[in-house]
């Protein structure tokens, strides 16, 4: 030092410290001061500029702001070097200077070189406001301030220095101006988004100082406070966050990982093959057995790792938020040192006050800076959370549509949705505080260094309890762990199970199952609650140990230190500062069991993920598209299997089709007709063989994939909307028609599955979507099972025959309606899986083989008649068929007749037409074909308003009713509810008791120093009576958690049951307006948060209220002053927290709101990707998942920041407290004690924490007390008649006879619709077999739905067996009846339970009944016979099996009433004959109603009922309708039976 100052002083105590008046040395002004912000500057620059060359944002243009800042740079560095020259001046004058005046002025010259350098180099870079320079500027302003003061104060001195007193002067004021600016923002960069997008994230344009207090959101939170946020609100995604970056940047790193682990494995099988010896050859033939097991171990050697793909996507950036931790982790430590100086201050009489109040700010300067690091490290690590799940479900959802069938078997949707949902969930979790696995050990460490310093080796005590206390929440951890794989399992069971029940719930309320079903829910239910407690009780221990360990660490300690050795002496200095350090260690130490278990769960997750991630994708070259033969589909010695280890489903397939010509594949239920198709797709695995098929293909499944999309967006499926061709195609698949009725016509919005459009719509709408997108080839499985025999007609004749729309085409069309077989150019027939001919119908009825068999069951009269009868019918049909599609009110009616003025406005028209007297028929049909010839244009048609059937999901806004905070307490116990308040305050004072009991003991150092001996005794009783209350303390928060849980296994019970019990009673029109998912996600979200989320909060939030409560309770106790500050602190922390509160629970609900979309969309694609990929429609999808996830980020991205946003504020009140508390006691030092300084200090640095999870809480409280709302307004629904009316039951054997009556009755579907049936009054002799038929739409369906009371009556009565069944229990009607639906529905569980599922019937009998449904063959030849298990929907049986098992429910049931609902429609003409003879000869002396597609069925019924627009049109046998030339009449012609 002697050499750099010369004779000036560097350092001297007696000048600092010991004065009131206090200075620094010059030397020291004239060298550290002004070098500290240079060395800053110059270790950051180098990072800095290689960031800024990495990130490029555009460049800025030369503002005025900028102008002025480089020109002051400039002067600066003119300013330094102008005392650098004045010093070589000086030296020529021969008056020699320190080095230290040449050091200075060129190191700071230098500097500010390099600063104006920045300020340029930012703005081409696009760097608005630079936190580097900010900081220099500040460090650079607060380091001149000494010097400043002292030059003013030596003012006299400086006459022979007037220079470098100017230049200081100048210099000083020129920094103060630049960090001035440096708080301004430039202007956005060139070609940035910023001026584009209108409503731009600010944080692109925020300011250092904006950025580093996230200031930039307050916009929001005001926004959100004054009116609930909406999404139009929220700011648009940061570029780096959206999926468009973050998907393809992972997906790059998975694919690069992927091919590596590839090549590391070729290279060790080549190695494996070397090792064969000369002789063998170099392929696998020759391989001897042990060389095929060691082969298959070396394949699985190494797996490619999503880890490392993931580390490398997104390691860079989370590495930002680590060293702001390392920051952190450094200042924490500052404050105990500070405390300790504070407290010493207080005992020394003499000490100037000024050192009291530095150290009172330094304390407050220090939090802040740990504040608003701490909040920088958050953000970064949530940022990468957030990322890390977009990056998750975009890979995931991009997987999704290349697996194999067999991949997806291996797991259901709901498992990937789950994937998506709850893995990717964990890991952002997980990454918000990964960074605790090396900065905890690293605290620990600091931590234990200064505790030895402060108490030496007695420490070790204290660290031997934390020690012993890491193993027993480790075992609380692991077991919680198991526990919680348990209840995950029997959750998954619970939500599977709910969800088929939710789909099938129509076939349980017919069936009357419910009870059954409800049990099994219960059961599991029961079973997730058991868990549930255990885990409760762990938790509790594991609060107690949480709360209890600092106090039982201070203890040993503390007690260890007295008794160790008679000289030491507790004072406060030793106590308060090691419970300060204590107070830190404790949140490491419990961090690393919950991050190490975080890290065991995200494992689990990593490795489900990493599964799905590998598994096989379909071959995209299976079929090969590059065929130029003269076939436009070929297949070659094909072999084709589900899955690779299968066996073969189809065998030996040779297939031909010659371009534009129309093959027919006919064959029996289950013989691999389907699979044919599915093969031609590339949906199955190619064993052997070959395919080929020419240009593109549009597939129409056997059972319609809808989408929730419009109708129209159904139809185009993402081509561009041509209006005559998209109306030629609604004409020819018979659709036009349906659009008069739908309510928006083509804009109506179909619900998740296609729920509101009958079974025939939704074929339809699948075969236009086909015929729209103008394929080469066409594959159609099955079209035409699902619609009424005229509309399959019309569909043949216009689209798929002959003459059809796709002429020209190749089509392929599995069928099962023998009529259209003749117009075919060839007939495919399948067995078993097999070709077993194939050929021209002529050629096939000559060859005499198992097609001429097959038809010849099927009267050769019908077929050949129908032959002569088309060419007279093509003329009729061009005329007839208008009026038909006209009176054919879509199927629509059957599920959801949403009737608007279009429509009765046409009905009015109808009657004025048909007004006409000579020729009524002729007249309407010229005026209706005009209009049909120039059809409306679309946006006339519709109504201003369309009725949108499934309405948008309300998100509750403002704040949550306190009645739902009562609800929950209802739930709980009122009386257990108080006595967890009442038992958390006492465990409060208790342990301000022990504080308080502490203080007094270190002030005994002070008194007792006079006196020797009477000291021991005082050390044993303060020892124990602290021990008393402490150990009191951790009993009682035992105890309150005890009960907590009691009560919240309690409140979960009782929500979830009458939830359930409602939704069992609600009626079926509810299931039809509301999407399923929106049902499960009360029961699997909203039960989930009522189980473990809310009561954790609401311990979290008791915990906390208490916590801040007893600190303000200590600080006004020691320094009564401080109660003036707590009042405009309390009313920023009120403001604070109502701001933070609207806008973060709005936040939250629009993010939950946002979400559902991601996922009900995923499931969708899930179930529809055979369709997606045969249109080659992947990338759409990818895109329009990406944009839903976006949107969901979009409001979770906000809510992460008004977290950071209210934790630097709330931390900022903290920190006040801290100040005003030292303030205080600096100006209280001679009344208090330093045993009451170090107790309410220690108290206030502890505050933070509490103060803000005190609002986090109330925060999270608010929107998870949500659910309870959301769970009670399902809980809620108006419910369908009892079950059971007690005095109204009817007896045991009725219905004896069978009789049914229609009284005058009329129905509507809901409330405000119009009638579906209108005044219908009929009667109905036991043993009679009615036939009903009618057009699309003229309440068939709803005539069925009426028995089953599925709708109530809006008028009239219906009688059965002197019985109005208004009258009796649902169940008692229901359980008397049977039906055999239109849509088989199979649960999830065994054959048996699918066919008895209340065990009432024995085997025998069920064997019977499978017997006669002629499923006894398919189900002995499998080997768990009856415990055969179904896959969910029945999925592993095919369609026409799944009929046969309903066919047999029925049967089972045996009830005096059938009701047969399009039964036959999915069944090829043999099954369905044995449908029929099985229901002739079984049900004989039963009631029957048969709604009936194909007329030969009923033509032997006792009487037909036709319908018509929801009256009786005719009602007689057979025979006399057709000789009264009616409407049925008419029917029987168009299906050729007359």
């Amino acid at each position: 030092m002697k050499h750099l100052c010369g004779n000036l002083t560097f350092w001297d105590s007696n000048f600092t410290k010991h004065t009131n008046l206090p200075d620094l040395p010059a030397c020291f002004q004239l060298s550290v001061l002004p070098w500290t912000p240079c060395i800053f500057l110059w270790l950051t620059s180098p990072f800095y500029i290689l960031y800024l060359k990495m990130s490029n944002r555009g460049y800025i243009m030369m503002s005025i702001l900028n102008r002025i800042k480089t020109v002051l740079g400039l002067i600066l560095w003119i300013v330094c070097w102008t005392d650098l020259f004045y010093t070589f001046h000086e030296m020529n004058q021969n008056q020699l200077k320190p080095p230290v005046y040449f050091i200075t002025p060129l190191v700071l010259g230098m500097s500010m070189l390099l600063a104006t350098f920045l300020i340029q180099f930012e703005r081409l870079k696009g760097v608005q406001s630079s936190g580097v320079l900010f900081i220099f500027w500040t460090l650079s302003v607060l380091c001149a301030i000494v010097p400043f003061r002292s030059k003013i104060m030596n003012a006299s001195q400086a006459e022979n220095d007037k220079l470098r007193f100017t230049t200081f002067y100048i210099y000083f004021s020129l920094t103060l101006l630049q960090l001035i600016l440096s708080c301004f923002n430039e202007k956005p960069p060139h070609f940035s988004t910023v001026v584009t997008d209108p409503n731009v994230c600010p944080e692109t344009t925020a300011g250092f100082i904006s950025k580093m207090t996230f200031w930039w959101f307050t916009s929001m939170a005001i926004k959100g406070y004054k009116s609930p946020l909406e999404n139009k609100d929220l700011w648009s995604l940061n570029k780096d966050d959206s999926s468009g970056l973050v998907v393809p940047n992972l997906l790059n790193e998975w694919e690069m990982e992927k091919s590596k682990a590839q090549s590391e494995q070729s290279v060790k099988n080549q190695a494996a093959f070397r090792k064969t010896g000369p002789g063998a050859e170099p392929n696998h033939v020759s391989v001897s057995p042990e060389e095929e097991v060691l082969l298959s171990k070396q394949k699985e050697a190494r797996q490619p790792s999503f880890l490392r793909a993931l580390l490398r996507a997104f390691g860079p950036y989370f590495l930002i938020g680590s060293a702001f931790k390392l920051l952190q982790d450094l200042i924490t430590f500052v404050n105990p040192q500070l405390l300790r100086m504070l407290i010493n201050f207080t005992k020394q009489s003499q000490a100037p006050s000024w050192w009291g109040f530095s150290l009172a700010f330094l304390m407050f300067g220090a939090s802040l800076l740990q504040t608003l690091i701490l909040h920088q490290h958050f953000q970064y690590c949530f940022v990468t959370g957030m990322r890390l799940r977009t990056g998750i479900i975009g890979a995931i959802y991009r997987k999704s549509l290349v697996i194999t069938n067999e991949a997806k078997r291996s797991s259901t949707v709901g498992e990937v949705v789950n994937l998506m949902s709850v893995d990717a969930q964990s890991f952002m979790d997980l990454t918000t505080f990964l960074n605790m696995l090396w900065s905890a050990p690293l605290q620990i460490m600091l931590a234990l260094f200064f505790l030895w310093q402060n108490l030496g080796p007695s420490v070790l005590a204290g660290v031997a309890v934390m020690v012993l206390m890491i193993p027993f929440n480790a075992f609380i951890a692991m077991k919680t762990r198991t526990y919680q794989v348990e209840q995950m399992k029997y959750k998954d069971q619970r939500i599977k199970l709910m969800n088929e029940i939710l789909n099938g719930i129509k076939v349980l309320k017919l069936y009357a199952w419910e009870t059954s079903f409800k049990e099994k829910i219960l059961q599991i239910r029961q079973k997730e609650l058991n868990v549930l407690r255990k885990t409760a009780y762990l938790s509790a221990l594991s609060t107690m140990a949480w709360i209890s360990a600092p106090f039982l660490v201070a203890l040993t300690t503390f007690a260890v230190f007295v008794s160790v050795d008679k000289n030491n002496i507790l004072d406060a200095e030793k106590a308060f500062v090691s419970l300060s350090l204590f107070n830190i260690l404790r949140f490491p130490l419990n961090m690393l069991p919950q991050v190490i278990s975080s890290i065991v769960q995200a494992s689990v997750s990593l490795k489900r993920i990493q599964d799905f991630l590998s598994h096989d994708e379909l071959d995209p070259e299976s079929v090969d598209r590059r065929n130029t033969s003269e076939y436009a589909v070929s297949v070659v010695n094909g072999k084709f299997s589900w899955a690779k280890q299968d066996q073969a489903t189809l065998d030996n397939i040779n297939v031909m089709v010659p371009q534009g010509s129309l093959l027919a594949v006919v064959g029996h239920v289950g013989c691999g007709k389907t699979s044919l198709v599915c093969a031609l797709l590339g949906e199955m695995e190619r064993m052997e063989g070959q395919i080929s098929i020419r240009g593109s293909v549009a597939y129409v499944p056997q059972q319609a994939w809808i989408q929730n999309a419009t109708l129209r967006d159904n139809i185009l499926f993402g081509r561009p909307y041509v209006e005559q061709k998209y109306r030629c195609v609604l004409e020819a698949c018979a659709l036009t028609p349906d659009l008069e009725v739908l309510p928006g016509g083509d804009q109506t919005e179909i619900g998740e599955k296609g729920i509101n459009l009958s079974g025939g719509q939704r074929q339809r709408v699948s075969l236009a979507r086909a015929l729209y997108s103008e394929s080469d080839v066409y594959l159609l499985d099955d079209p035409l099972s699902a619609v009424d025999a005229h509309v399959a007609k019309h569909i043949f004749d216009n689209v798929i025959g002959p003459e059809g729309a796709l002429k020209g085409k190749t089509r392929i069309l599995v069928t099962h309606g023998i009529s259209f077989l003749p117009q075919v150019d060839n007939i495919l027939v399948m067995v078993d899986g097999r070709v077993s001919e194939m050929g021209s119908y002529q050629q096939l009825l000559k060859e005499n083989g198992a097609f001429a068999e097959f038809l010849r069951n099927y009267s050769l009269e019908d077929i050949i008649e129908d032959e002569d009868i088309t060419d007279l019918l093509v003329e009729e049909e061009e005329e007839e068929f208008p009026e038909d599609a006209l009176s054919n009110h879509a199927d629509m009616v059957d599920n959801e007749p949403v009737v608007n003025e279009a429509r009765r406005h046409f009905m009015r028209q109808m009657s004025i037409m048909s007004i006409d007297p000579e020729n009524p028929k002729k007249m309407s049909r010229r005026r209706r074909c005009s209009e049909r010839k120039h059809p409306e244009s679309p946006t006339e048609k519709k109504d201003p308003k369309v009725d949108k059937l499934i309405q948008a999901e309300t998100t509750e806004t403002g704040r949550v009713k306190l009645k739902v905070y009562w609800e929950y307490a209802k739930a709980v116990g009122p009386l257990l509810s108080l006595f967890i308040c009442f038992l958390y305050g006492c465990q409060s004072a208790t342990s301000i008791g022990a504080n308080f009991w502490l203080s007094e003991w270190t002030n005994d150092a002070l008194n007792n120093s006079m006196k020797t001996t009477s000291t021991r005794v005082g050390v044993s009783t303060r020892v124990g009576v602290y021990a008393a209350l402490g150990l009191s303390q951790s009993v009682l928060v035992m105890f309150s958690s005890f009960t907590l849980a009691l009560g919240k296994i309690q409140a979960a019970r009782k929500l979830h049951e009458t939830l359930l019990d409602n939704k069992f009673h609600t009626p079926q029109s509810f299931f039809d307006t509301t999407p399923i998912g929106r049902i499960i996600n009360r029961f699997s979200k909203d039960i989930y948060v009522i189980d473990e989320l809310l009561p954790s909060t609401v311990l979290m939030f008791l915990g906390t209220f208490f916590a801040s409560l007893s600190t303000m309770i200590v600080i006004i106790f020691s320094t009564p002053i401080f109660a003036l500050v707590t009042v405009p602190l309390a009313l920023i922390y009120f403001f604070v927290q109502r701001f933070y509160v609207a806008t973060s629970r709005q936040l939250k609900r629009l993010e939950s709101v946002s979400r559902s979309p991601i996922y009900s969309h995923f499931s969708e694609t899930i179930t529809g990707t055979s369709v997606i990929r045969a249109y080659g429609r992947n990338s759409a999808f990818v895109l329009s998942s990406d944009m839903k996830v976006d949107e969901n980020q979009k409001s979770y991205y906000p809510g992460i920041v008004s977290n950071r946003w209210l934790g630097v504020r709330i931390e900022f009140i903290g920190n006040c407290i801290v100040l005003f508390a030292a303030v205080f006691a600096v100006i209280r030092k001679e009344s208090l004690s330093a045993g009451l300084v170090g107790l309410s200090v220690s108290y206030a640095l502890q505050v933070t924490m509490s103060l803000n999870w005190m609002v986090r809480m109330t925060s999270d409280l608010e929107s998870n007390i949500v659910a309870v709302e959301r769970v009670k307004e399902y809980s809620e629904t108006p419910t369908e008649a009892p079950w059971i009316v007690k005095d109204r039951q009817p007896p045991p054997d009725w219905p004896p006879k069978g009789n049914v009556e229609f009284v005058d009755y009329s129905v509507r579907y809901r409330e405000g619709l119009d009638l579906v049936l209108r005044n219908i009054s009929l009667e109905v002799r036991g043993g009679e077999k009615i036939g009903i038929v009618g057009r699309t739409g003229a309440g068939k369906s709803s005539m069925t739905l009426c028995l089953f009371r599925l709708l109530e009556a809006a008028d009239g009565h219906i009688v059965i067996d002197e019985v109005k069944i208004s009258e009796i229990g649902l169940h008692d009607l229901r359980s008397k009846l049977t039906i055999i639906p239109q849509e088989p529905v199979l649960f999830s569980g065994t054959l048996r339970m699918n066919l008895d599922p209340f065990e009432k019937y024995s085997d025998e009998e069920v064997w019977k009944v499978l017997e006669l449904s002629h499923l006894k063959k398919f189900v002995s030849n499998q080997s768990s016979k009856l415990d055969l298990e179904c896959s969910e929907g029945g999925e592993n049986l095919s369609v026409g099996q799944r009929q046969l098992v309903c066919l047999a429910r029925a049967l089972l049931r045996k009830t005096r009433i059938l009701v047969l609902d399009e039964a036959t429609a999915a069944v090829d003409l043999e099954t369905d004959d044995l449908i029929q003879s099985t229901i002739r000869t079984q049900f004989e002396d039963c009631t029957v109603f048969t709604i009936a597609h194909r007329l030969n069925t009923i033509m032997d019924y006792t009487r037909v009922l036709v319908l018509d627009k929801g009256k009786i049109a005719e009602f007689d046998t057979p025979t006399n309708l057709l000789a009264q030339k009616g409407i049925f009449y008419g029917m029987a012609k168009d299906a050729g039976l007359v």
